[in-house]
């Protein structure tokens, strides 16, 4: 097969289950589906129970601890168990803790409780799992495979808010909350079921062990070595342990970078749908203008993803993270013109679709995959923190200054300052350089 299509499109064709499996995953998972909606929810919530929208927008914190407190437990899984049962799963607790949000009373300690449960019981939905499949089944095509799962945020960042807001407005926001919590179910879990294999080393070790555990001792180790050549071998698996990357400075410094950038690419995201309203725009245009995100955050992805693979990550990164600055210059004008405003959204989009292809191949090529899923776990709480956090921030400015201008000037000079020190992570580390895949 390599010889007929080349090694990166051979990888791809090998793991295409594990691709389409995983891109649904993602789009449908814990990731997009909060983040890109509780804008358009933030306004009828608001005028319901007479809350700010700071006080909404701070149902992402509760949303944030959740996931914090139970994603470096699910990479730690993910590693140990395989994704397949824990995506399965929280696929479920997702759907479900959504569908709650419906019931939501006139209490914001209940409705930040109900945000709490989404991040507790779906965290095993958001990329810590579908990525760690991803970098152990590819090598020399990895930064677009993960482009390609990963776009399943922007193909539902796209369509998201317009689905959202024509639910509101059709059948309330109550049902909304229960058409939004469908997805993952509906669409995701059935396929996932179907198509999704975790790694051949990981799935071979598995079966390896439990039949070395059903044979008596002394066994030859022929008599299980056709479990591991039953599919292709993956990269080596070597790599740091957590401890070891809490020593390395690179550590520190890619976790500094994530929480700059996540700061500004997440809170302009979630508050653009009430900023556009502001500045004039009707809710059907200002939610097309934010869809136009997930246009963007495809874009984003795909492009880095095939740069990536061919250049070094953290110089492809450096224009893409820091674009989002210019959007905030032209989200502080008090009149935005339309052409304008699909631009911000568009630079907004690049970013957010740069950023998590970009960190989750930096984990790969500089701590290894053999603790990949704990060591990505802490840099995704580290992602949530500032992605849950943010929201409230940029809402609660509004509230107090009555404008978005201060966030906006201040999140614009981070995210350039997060773009310039990730080329301080240097070259990759020819330890974690690892063989292709061998073609059977």
């Amino acid at each position: 097969m390599t010889e007929r299509y080349g090694p990166r499109m051979a990888e791809m064709i090998r793991g295409w289950r594990v691709l389409v499996s995983s891109f649904l995953g993602v789009a449908c998972g814990a990731s997009p589906l909060p983040i890109y909606t509780i804008g358009v929810f933030a306004v009828p919530l608001a005028a319901t129970f007479d809350w700010g929208r700071g006080d909404v927008m701070l149902a992402t914190l509760p949303l944030t601890i959740g996931t914090i407190l139970t994603v470096p437990l699910i990479g730690a899984l993910a590693d140990r168990i395989g994704v397949k049962p824990i995506a399965m799963l929280a696929l479920v607790g997702l759907s479900l803790s959504f569908c709650a949000l419906a019931l939501t009373p006139d209490s914001l300690w209940v409705f930040y409780g109900l945000w709490l449960l989404v991040g507790l019981l779906s965290a095993g939905s958001t990329p810590v799992t579908w990525t760690r499949a991803i970098v152990a089944w590819f090598f020399m095509s990895r930064g677009m495979a993960l482009a390609i799962i990963l776009i399943g945020t922007g193909v539902a960042g796209f369509l998201l808010p317009i689905y959202a807001s024509w639910l509101i407005e059709t059948f309330g926001w109550r049902q909304a909350f229960v058409g939004v919590g469908l997805l993952p179910l509906v669409i995701a879990l059935p396929v996932v079921w179907l198509l999704f294999q975790d790694s051949p080393r990981t799935a071979a070790a598995s079966a390896a062990a439990r039949a070395h555990a059903a044979q008596p001792a002394g066994t030859p180790r022929a008599a299980t070595s056709a479990i591991d050549d039953a599919a292709p071998p993956p990269p080596t698996q070597d790599g740091m342990t957590l401890r070891e990357a809490l020593r390395s400075y690179r550590f520190w410094l890619l976790a500094t970078v994530i929480l700059l950038v996540t700061v500004q690419t997440s809170g302009a995201l979630t508050n653009l749908f009430p900023l556009l309203m502001d500045r004039g725009f009707a809710a059907r245009e200002a939610a097309t203008i934010a869809g136009t995100i997930g246009i963007s955050v495809i874009v984003g992805r795909l492009m880095t993803g095939y740069l990536i693979d061919r250049f070094w990550a953290p110089g492809v990164a450096l224009p893409l993270l820091a674009l989002p600055a210019v959007a905030c210059l032209i989200l502080v004008m008090p009149e935005i013109a339309v052409p304008l405003a699909f631009a911000a959204a568009f630079m907004i989009g690049l970013a957010a679709g740069a950023e998590t292809d970009v960190f989750a191949y930096v984990t790969a090529r500089y701590f290894g995959l053999k603790h990949y899923g704990r060591i990505y776990g802490v840099f995704y709480a580290v992602f949530v923190f500032a992605a849950g956090l943010s929201p409230f921030v940029f809402g609660r400015v509004f509230d107090v200054t009555g404008s978005y201008n201060l966030v906006l000037y201040a999140s614009a000079i981070m995210v350039v300052v997060g773009a310039v020190l990730l080329l301080m992570m240097g070259r990759y580390p020819s330890q974690f350089t690892m063989a292709a895949p061998q073609e059977t």
